[in-house]
């Protein structure tokens, strides 16, 4: 493969169904040619104890996937890869929902295991010129099925771990009815929960070290952020403290779903009925690793499966594998 030429990478996610188009640079690094999110939701269900793709799901998933292959190609795309991640591994349909795929698209649908999403995500995040100094750092990705949580000690992946602790996932489990405020109590039950899940993981919560947060909720928490402050998402600041999380979800959780999508602005209405679950988690995080602050990346899953189509650069060869727990 000519490493000038661009690749595309398709992540068919819980709550969202993500594409990045990206070439390797001059430099060595990544640069972004196009990057788009739908939001799919084919994860409905998913804190069932045996969950299905459900059929609306799957047909939003497969437009989905379709409308960013045809973007991918329309930006100039000259290889593929479409990965799912902890919605289809973990449903009983999940081989039929990836052959539906490949007869809609042409391409493959390759469903990876917790332990490979992991440490995907943390090639991506060394691919992030705004880490360039950090060398011992924690990193988490949430999305709506699966949290990834792991310990980089000088720039190499120490400890990866997957974790059944995505927004949708604790929704559908906690949250009795999204449409109205969410009382203290149920977020104080995803709190525990996520904790205890934390906790009992073994993971090596513990070192002086920053963490970094990837994923859809740490974005919004900008975005919205950045809306207050009257800036865009990218003139604010990355860092973003667990004093202003906690003040944000108080605030989304006093409110009902109507008014969480009409009054908050920079959230999207279709992550307003996780949000709050979302936070309560990312708190918990915070909690159990005594963080005060993470600082925000875009750098996960696809642009490690970039680097590694285009050839990594000398910084992320550096990354080493580490076993993850599956979710």
């Amino acid at each position: 493969m000519n490493a000038s030429s661009p690749v595309a990478v398709i992540d068919v996610g819980s709550n969202t169904i993500k594409l990045l188009v990206a070439r390797r640079s001059a430099q060595g690094g990544l640069d972004t040619v196009l990057s788009r999110t739908i939001d799919a939701r084919i994860s409905r269900g998913i804190s069932h104890a045996s969950p299905v793709l459900g059929e609306e799901g799957v047909g939003a998933g497969l437009k989905a996937v379709a409308d960013l292959v045809a973007a991918g190609r329309a930006a100039g795309a000259s290889s593929f890869v479409i990965v799912a991640t902890s919605a289809v591994r973990g449903a009983r349909n999940g081989a039929e929902f990836a052959a539906r795929v490949e007869a809609t698209t042409g391409f493959p649908l390759r469903v990876l295991s917790g332990d490979e999403e992991a440490n995907l995500i943390g090639r991506g995040l060394l691919t992030d010129p705004g880490l360039g100094d950090f060398r011992d750092f924690y990193v988490f990705d949430l999305g709506g099925g699966s949290l990834e949580c792991l310990y980089f000690r000088n720039k190499q992946i120490a400890a990866a771990i997957s974790l059944p602790l995505g927004c949708v996932r604790l929704t559908e489990r906690f949250v009795a009815n999204p449409a109205a405020p969410v009382a203290a109590s149920v977020l104080d039950a995803v709190s525990s929960h996520a904790r205890a899940e934390l906790a009992a993981s073994g993971f090596p919560f513990g070192a002086a070290a920053p963490a970094v947060f990837a994923g859809g909720t740490m974005t919004t928490a900008r975005a919205i952020r950045a809306a207050a402050d009257g800036r865009e998402l990218m003139e604010s600041p990355r860092e973003v403290t667990r004093a202003e999380l906690a003040r944000l979800l108080g605030a989304v959780s006093a409110l009902p779903l109507e008014h969480r999508r009409t009054d908050i602005k920079g959230l999207p209405a279709t992550r307003a009925d996780v949000f709050p679950a979302a936070l309560a988690t990312m708190l918990a995080v915070a909690e159990v690793g005594r963080f005060d602050s993470f600082t925000h990346s875009f750098y996960n899953l696809r642009y490690g499966i970039a680097a590694d189509l285009l050839g990594r650069d000398p910084v992320a060869d550096r990354a080493r594998s580490a076993p993850a727990a599956a979710d």
